[in-house]
């Protein structure tokens, strides 16, 4: 049941359901934890796509957790990114290139218009723009309800483990360091 309300949901990652993502909210769901109205992204269809799935009433988007806004994406104003990566750092789907004191921008057609880049940037330079009306129809027609949600999250789920590798990397290197100084025990 998790995963077909987890494939319901739009995958923007953004929490603002109240919970760490996409699969955490299918989860709450699914043990009665959450309700179904609190994805923004998702909408009044993401709603009526869960109501159906689990059998129950749809209702009103909780406004609590935000309003429903059509797709957007970030946008870097270049002149301004002073290079800080913070925005690399939070973005679930490393939608966003760039290097420590380069400027940054965001691979568009890979950005899920979370907005979680917007409050650590110090300098106010990630602002949010409409997809474009085209791409959206066109994504609309091919990709069903939720333009490219299944790239997005193949891309996060891609995002999750290679954290997690470089948690465990740096304890095996943390291990290693202690072991050459003599402190390891055995």
């Amino acid at each position: 049941m998790i995963d077909q309300i987890n494939a319901i949901l739009p995958q923007t990652q953004c929490r603002k359901c109240g919970f760490q993502g996409c699969r955490p909210y299918a989860e709450a769901i699914a043990s009665g934890l959450a309700d179904i109205n609190q994805c923004p992204p998702g909408g009044e269809l993401g709603i009526v796509e869960l109501a159906r799935l689990l059998n129950i009433d749809p209702k009103p988007l909780n406004p609590e957790y935000g309003e429903y806004k059509p797709k957007q994406v970030a946008f870097i104003i270049e002149d301004m990114c002073i290079g800080c990566v913070k925005c690399i750092a939070v973005c679930p789907v490393d939608a966003i290139l760039g290097a420590a004191k380069f400027m940054h921008t965001v691979i568009a057609s890979e950005c899920t218009g979370c907005e979680l880049c917007i409050a650590p940037c110090p300098v106010d330079c990630i602002v949010m723009h409409p997809l474009s009306l085209t791409i959206q129809s066109q994504s609309l027609v091919q990709k069903d309800k939720y333009p490219d949600s299944q790239l997005a999250k193949k891309r996060y789920d891609a995002r999750c483990l290679r954290k997690a590798k470089e948690v465990e990397e740096k304890a095996e290197r943390a291990k290693q360091k202690k072991a050459e100084l003599g402190m390891l025990k055995k």
